[in-house]
């Protein structure tokens, strides 16, 4: 299977380390292009095989799967030299563009209106697919099963995949991805306090976030664990914990979060 990548930046090197890690293909059927030839010899040097080129059209010329990893104003340039054919697989990393929304800008450019039939998916990972922890949300419109589950596991070596329907894409990409920088502020908070509190910056960030990661790992190990059972039993009578939680209510934090995850939709 043959597989470009347009764009070579953050996300389109992370999908690129990615795949050349899973076992599904080889390096040697990636290929990636980029205007500019300084990110593509840093891949190439951490991707031996990979191969590079600045050229969309000559990247997407045999690939059996394209996928569009470039900033969503140049989106509709990149579709507009596109080679487009019949069973051609393209999938789209650009946040704020749906499925529907690529279709009717090819209908504009493609010749006498008619767009090839070509199968689209949007991917949203996030910024931990460089260290393949990434929750990676995958959505289609016109994909059969053994399409959805093609595409789920060559983004696997990413982090974990799921498949959303494209309707609830946005509010899932508000928790997977945009969430990432909540939980960073949660973070960089919990660290100032910390500090404030005589901590050196460095022992207090390491705390908070191994903190955070063992709260998640409960959560993950165990389906049938409830965030509100695990506060339970941190939070002893008459203890410190339950001091704080009652300061982060009071404070609104609960309503703050919805509030965010909401914004970002």
């Amino acid at each position: 299977m043959k597989i470009a990548i347009i764009g070579a930046g953050n996300m389109g090197s992370a999908i690129a380390r990615g795949l050349a890690q899973g076992n599904l293909v080889q390096p040697e059927d990636i290929i990636v292009s980029n205007p500019s030839e300084g990110k593509l010899q840093a891949l190439q040097a951490d991707i031996p095989g990979l191969e590079v080129t600045t050229s969309n059209v000559k990247a997407a010329g045999d690939a059996d799967l394209v996928i569009l990893a470039v900033k969503p104003w140049v989106l509709d340039k990149v579709l507009a030299e596109l080679p487009l054919r019949d069973g051609l697989m393209v999938a789209s990393v650009v946040a704020g563009r749906s499925i529907n929304s690529i279709l009717d800008y090819l209908s504009t450019v493609c010749p006498q209106g008619r767009v090839p039939d070509t199968i689209f998916f949007r991917i949203v990972p996030n910024t931990a697919a460089a260290i393949g922890q990434s929750m990676t949300l995958v959505s289609s419109l016109a994909a059969n099963p053994r399409q959805r589950q093609l595409m789920l596991d060559l983004l696997a070596p990413l982090g974990p995949t799921m498949w959303v329907p494209e309707p609830q894409l946005a509010a899932a990409t508000a928790l997977a991805s945009c969430g990432t920088a909540y939980v960073m502020q949660y973070i960089q908070a919990a660290t100032q306090a910390g500090i404030e509190l005589g901590l050196k910056a460095q022992d207090a960030r390491r705390m908070v976030t191994q903190c955070v990661m063992g709260a998640a790992a409960l959560l993950q190990d165990n389906p049938d664990a409830h965030p509100a059972t695990e506060i339970e039993k941190v939070c002893t009578p008459g203890g410190y914990t339950i001091r704080g939680i009652n300061e982060l209510d009071h404070s609104g934090f609960t309503s703050a979060i919805i509030k965010a995850i909401k914004a970002s939709v």
